[in-house]
């Protein structure tokens, strides 16, 4: 078979960069607790990984973010790259703990925009998924912020309002969104656009557009990771015939593939690179051992 690694693969430049804040902390802070708000990135081996180093992770949909900083009783806390609504974060330094914002400068440029916007007196539309943190800590800003998940939203909305303005989440699919940003410059052509899918995710996306000749495409990543997901959609998107959503090699293990087939093998920007790597090694020589998810070696590149 004829397999085709899709670059980039990797940590974007905002997962790196949480990533290096939480093992600063760990170097930084030996003898207290860290917490982590929800899941740093979206890759669950990541969070097993930084277990071992005892960050403990509070991730439960049924509770906010301010209760589970109720929860802290002392030491440092973290919030992910996705964003931190602002009293949040506040509700922290209260309670004296050691606060680390691991917030994505993409991410900190969509708030600083939509901030400066609704001063000006602007209705913020911000295209996301409901209930993806990053939308959540974008929405936290202002109850005059409208999401819009599809265009099927844009009927439901009126705004006599003339400043408009449209702006995104960073990770969002950038043909979905512009098909959304389409629909609502129809109904209201005097909104402005904003948009701001991070460059990592426009790349990755665009590279899986680009593929020509392929059979089967492999995305690796974890299911609550928007930007892996948006890559598989972009697959079927481009005709291509067999899509496969995977975590790790071990996905794999039962199924068989043709000596002919044309593989390529994508990556969301918040897999570890050896999980990739595992995944094309055991395409080209079925070695059992790529299937197992060793830790440490997760630890190693992060």
């Amino acid at each position: 078979m004829n397999i085709l690694e899709v670059k980039p693969s990797g940590y974007c430049r905002g997962v790196a960069l949480a990533l290096s804040k939480v093992r600063n902390a760990i170097k930084d802070y030996p003898d207290q607790p860290i917490y982590i708000i929800g899941m740093i990135v979206h890759n669950r081996y990541i969070v097993d990984a930084f277990r071992m180093h005892n960050v403990i992770t509070l991730d439960d949909s049924r509770l906010s973010k301010a209760e589970l900083v109720d929860q802290i009783e002392s030491g440092v806390v973290i919030f992910t790259a996705h964003g931190i609504a602002d009293e949040v974060k506040q509700k922290a330094l209260d309670k004296g703990l050691t606060v680390i914002d691991a917030t994505c400068d993409y991410v900190l440029k969509t708030h600083e925009i939509i901030k400066e916007h609704l001063k000006q007196g602007y209705t913020v539309f911000y295209i996301g998924k409901n209930r993806h943190p990053e939308s959540e800590a974008a929405l936290s800003i202002s109850d005059d912020i409208i999401l819009i998940t599809g265009c099927e939203d844009i009927a439901h909305i009126d705004c006599d309002n003339s400043r408009i303005l449209v702006t995104t989440q960073t990770t969002m699919s950038i043909f979905e969104t512009r098909d959304i940003i389409t629909a609502i410059t129809e109904k209201f052509p005097q909104a402005e656009i904003a948009e701001e899918i991070c460059d990592a995710t426009k790349r990755r996306q665009q590279a899986v557009a680009d593929l020509k000749d392929i059979d089967t495409l492999i995305v690796v990543g974890d299911p609550k990771s928007n930007n892996t997901n948006q890559l598989a959609r972009m697959g079927l998107k481009s005709g291509i015939k067999k899509v496969l959503r995977i975590e790790t090699a071990k996905d794999l293990e039962n199924l068989t593939f043709d000596e002919t087939e044309r593989i390529a093998v994508a990556s969301g920007a918040s897999t570890p690179k050896v999980l990739t790597d595992n995944v094309i090694s055991y395409l080209q020589d079925g070695n059992t051992d790529y299937l197992k998810v060793d830790l440490s070696s997760i630890i190693r590149f992060l």
